[in-house]
């Protein structure tokens, strides 16, 4: 009992000095945050820092039961040993596998105004919602599925970097070595295939395997008010065991590339994304696996949305839509043959009601289609609740 009131006593004085200084939710695509970000910046007065986000969500298929889910609790904890010198963490609560993982863990270190080198576990910067995933930051209850199968959110590796910005040109970097997706175990199952693209190939930072290092590099630029645009590339080979890594088909080349599109004026907000990944060697990683891996890939989706509260409210109320398609077997090599089912397109509308910083209520209809002959479309209700303090 003595113990446990002990534990008690630290977790309430931590939590008192580790509590973090309110910080506003930008709209402003500009000025926008993700929650690392907000922890590097130097806004709060304590050394260590602490933040969190999470969703809970009601997912409604049209002529099934519906789901009810914690889909995601996320504790981010900071701390400044100097400066210069800051560690960021990111615990996350996923309700795929109702696993605890690591989502990003790294040093970054200020060598000079707008110029840090960091490592550890980090976000490949690809697209937009890999980087910028908290619930407030994006409409719709679930996130866009380009996001999913084109970019496998979230896509994190460890690595190493540099990042900064060139303020005279209004442009923002970050360049990375990262260790790449695994392609198959020692027992030649693979990882990859044209159902979920590259997705079950993350490896998390969990006993990763590495024998091609990867690079990553992004551009963001903010010359425009109102505008922001990333540029993102990633180039290297997926990693294979040792046991298996000489055989032919072990690993695939992947050459992905993407831009992205933000802009803001007044009520009015829009942004868009488009990704294409080139994949080689998949005839022979089929041929090993067994598996169904396309060539090619490729996905994109644009959306508009608007206040319907007037600006100087302290409430915002958006209505929002947004048009997706994606296919991740746009090629394919050797005798497999593209299968529709993967040319994939959904129709998303609906409303994100901020009822306070840091606050979202969220609820939308969506509409999911696909390449097969004559198959009918599948119909979604969502609703979500979703916060980030």
């Amino acid at each position: 009992m003595k113990k446990n009131i002990t534990i008690l006593f630290l977790s309430v004085s931590f939590l008192n000095y580790a509590q973090t200084k309110k910080d506003s939710i930008q709209f402003d695509a500009q000025k926008q945050q993700n929650a690392a970000q907000r922890i590097l910046s130097g806004n709060f007065a304590s050394q260590v820092t602490i933040s969190g986000y999470g969703e809970i969500n009601y997912n409604q298929p049209e002529g099934k039961n519906g789901e009810l889910n914690v889909t995601r609790m996320v504790l981010l904890v900071g701390y400044n040993f100097d400066e210069r010198t800051q560690f960021v963490s990111e615990i996350e609560y996923e309700d795929t596998g109702d696993e605890i993982s690591i989502e990003q863990a790294f040093l970054n270190y200020n060598v000079a105004n707008n110029i840090s080198l960091r490592g550890g576990l980090m976000i490949v910067p690809m697209g937009i919602i890999n980087e910028y995933h908290e619930p407030t930051t994006f409409n719709g209850v679930n996130r866009p599925l380009v996001d999913r199968f084109i970019v496998p959110s979230t896509w994190r590796e460890i690595g190493a970097g540099v990042t900064g910005r060139f303020n005279n040109l209004s442009l923002g970097y970050q360049a990375y070595i990262f260790n790449g997706f695994r392609s198959v175990d020692k027992d030649t199952i693979g990882f990859l295939n044209g159902a979920n693209g590259l997705r079950g190939g993350r490896q998390k930072g969990i006993k990763s395997t590495i024998d091609n290092p990867n690079l990553s590099l992004k551009f963001d630029y903010y010359g425009i008010p109102g505008l922001r645009l990333g540029l993102s590339s990633y180039f290297g080979r997926t990693q294979a065991d040792d046991e298996i890594e000489d055989l032919d088909g072990a690993d695939v080349g992947i050459s992905m590339v993407g831009f992205d599109a933000r802009y803001t004026k007044d009520r009015f907000a829009a942004r868009g994304e488009f990704i294409y990944t080139s994949l080689t060697d998949t005839e022979e990683y089929n041929t090993l696996t067994g598996n169904d891996l396309g060539s090619a890939m490729l996905g994109w989706y644009t959306e508009a949305s608007y206040n319907l509260l007037p600006m100087d409210k302290r409430q915002k109320l958006f209505a929002f839509a947004r048009y997706s398609e994606y296919n991740t077997q746009l090629q394919t090599d050797g005798s497999l043959a593209k299968n529709p089912a993967f040319d994939r397109n959904d129709l998303t509308f609906g409303l994100s009601y901020h009822i306070a910083q840091g606050v979202v209520v969220k609820g939308d209809y969506q509409i999911f289609d696909n390449d097969v002959d004559n198959s009918d479309s599948t119909k979604q209700l969502n609703f979500g609740l979703g916060f980030w303090f």
